[in-house]
């Protein structure tokens, strides 16, 4: 595992940290049951399978 040398300082952290934006997932266009849903690529085929209802959505 790699080690730093040095110590990072909190203002260089934070810094880094708060340039971090998470994204909305690229959703996906799906039919099931005769009905178009948006889905998480992803989750797709566990939509097709019936793993995942759709009663959330």
């Amino acid at each position: 595992m790699a080690v730093p040398k040095r110590k990072k300082s909190r203002s260089r952290t934070r810094h880094r940290r708060a340039r971090f934006t998470a994204e909305a997932p690229h959703l996906t266009p799906i039919r099931v049951q005769g009905q178009t849903k948006n889905v998480p690529r992803r989750l797709a085929k566990a939509y097709h399978r019936g793993l995942i209802d759709d009663d959330g959505l």
